[in-house]
């Protein structure tokens, strides 16, 4: 089956989603501002305009609820990462001046962006690189300086960085996801610094946005909106529908001390807090808990890297917020084996951070999680397989146990385990 993502924006009146031969991805906007997605097939469609209008009501009283002091503000997260809405939605609905508020809150964010610094770590993908500083050097407020750390032995990503004149260029060839970042981190020199891939194209206001977000609020970290840029095969759609893609939540939401303990028993769910991919802190926070750990993350234990720092701030006391204003489009694996490789590493970084996080915090309920939690998810997750026939699930279900088991081992590698991270980099600039 085809599809195609679609964005619409609600600001400019009541759309039109007609039949047609393709499924259709729609993310509905008010103005700059992300309201939600849905997902359709041929036979849904066309809509009818009281079905749309019921939508359009849903979207909108969820960002007011979350937007709007006097409803409540920026949900707090549960235990699982839902946003916990405060007041009915039906109450949100008798608000007043509802296109009045929502303009309000679209209004994109003027501010400056010169106290953000952006790193894009790489390792042999020159195109996709371009692709990404493309749009980070058209930023409707530019940051205040951008890092490309490549990754690669080669300095593969040097020549498509001499066509960006405003991009510093950092090389690191000792391989490892969390070492390239904490070498932008060391070479920027700005009171907040973002992280975005190679794989990433990142929206017009992003910059601004990020900004924006820790200006209003005292938080460490701030996450984004990841929505895919591209749904022309199975197996990103796979990613997308089936393994829930990044995350598909619209709405602020605070993960502090009390979504940390409400979780602890089992193993604080901080991958809730966000994405890699879209991902920005204050510079001070790596004096208070340390850098990336370069045991874990791509070229090492496989992923995690960033829940694990995450995790660090939240034990810390820390506040870390989910703002989907700030939006990026992620380029998901085409490929089924890359996917697969993919799927195979999350686990076990996974896996790998979880020991991690005892060994520093003597929190047993990482070590619950490998030994009780995921078993049960995978067990669940075969039974399913069995039942409905889902054969590709099932294939990714394998790599995922395959990567379970991998990371076990790091359980028995007393050196790996014994290792912390990096001192932090110097914090001048601290905002």
């Amino acid at each position: 089956m085809t599809w195609r993502i679609l964005h619409l924006d609600l600001q400019a009146g009541l759309p039109r989603l007609e039949a047609g031969r393709t499924a259709v991805y729609t993310v509905f906007w008010w103005g700059s501002l992300p309201l939600g997605a849905r997902a359709f097939l041929p036979e849904e469609l066309p809509l009818r305009r009281d079905q749309l209008l019921t939508l359009a009501a849903e979207l909108v009283a969820e960002q007011l609820a979350c937007r709007v002091d006097t409803l409540g503000g920026a949900a707090r997260a549960s235990f699982d990462g839902r946003p916990l809405i405060e007041p009915s939605l039906a109450a949100v609905r008798e608000f007043e001046g509802v296109a009045d508020a929502m303009n309000d809150l679209a209004r994109p964010a003027e501010g400056a962006a010169a106290d953000l610094s952006v790193i894009v770590c790489t390792r042999d993908r020159p195109e996709a690189l371009a692709s990404c500083l493309s749009a980070l050097v058209s930023q409707r407020r530019p940051p205040g300086e951008i890092l490309v750390v490549d990754n690669s032995a080669g300095r593969t990503a040097e020549p498509a960085c001499r066509n960006f004149p405003q991009v510093g260029y950092v090389h690191e060839p000792r391989p490892g996801l969390s070492r390239a970042r904490n070498a932008g981190i060391a070479a920027s020199t700005r009171p907040l610094v973002a992280f975005t891939d190679d794989d990433v194209e990142v929206h017009s206001g992003w910059a601004a946005e990020i900004v924006r977000a820790f200006d209003s609020s005292e938080v460490n970290s701030v996450t984004g909106l990841v929505v895919p840029a591209a749904l022309d095969t199975e197996a990103q759609r796979f990613f997308q529908f089936e393994m829930g893609g990044f995350g598909a939540r619209y709405v602020p939401i605070r993960f502090d001390g009390r979504f940390f303990a409400e979780t602890l028993r089992y193993g604080a769910q901080v991958w809730r807090v966000g994405a890699g991919a879209n991902m920005a802190f204050r510079r001070s926070v790596f004096d208070r808990v340390g850098a990336f750990d370069e045991r874990l993350g791509a070229g090492a234990a496989g992923c995690s890297e960033d829940s694990e720092l995450w995790y660090r701030i939240l034990a810390a006391g820390g506040t870390c917020l989910y703002e989907p204003r700030a939006v990026v489009f992620h380029h998901h694996r085409a490929e089924w084996v890359d996917l697969r490789r993919q799927m195979r590493a999350y686990m076990r970084g996974h896996v790998a951070a979880l020991l991690v996080q005892n060994d520093r915090h003597g929190h047993s309920g990482n070590l619950r999680r490998i030994a009780r939690q995921l078993p049960r998810y995978f067990r669940y997750t075969a039974f399913d397989v069995l039942k409905n026939g889902k054969s590709d699930r099932g294939r990714v279900l394998v790599e995922e146990i395959r990567g379970w088991m991998a990371g076990l081992v790091f359980a028995v590698r007393p050196r790996w385990r014994a290792n912390h991270p990096p001192a932090p980099p110097g914090t001048a600039n601290a905002r």
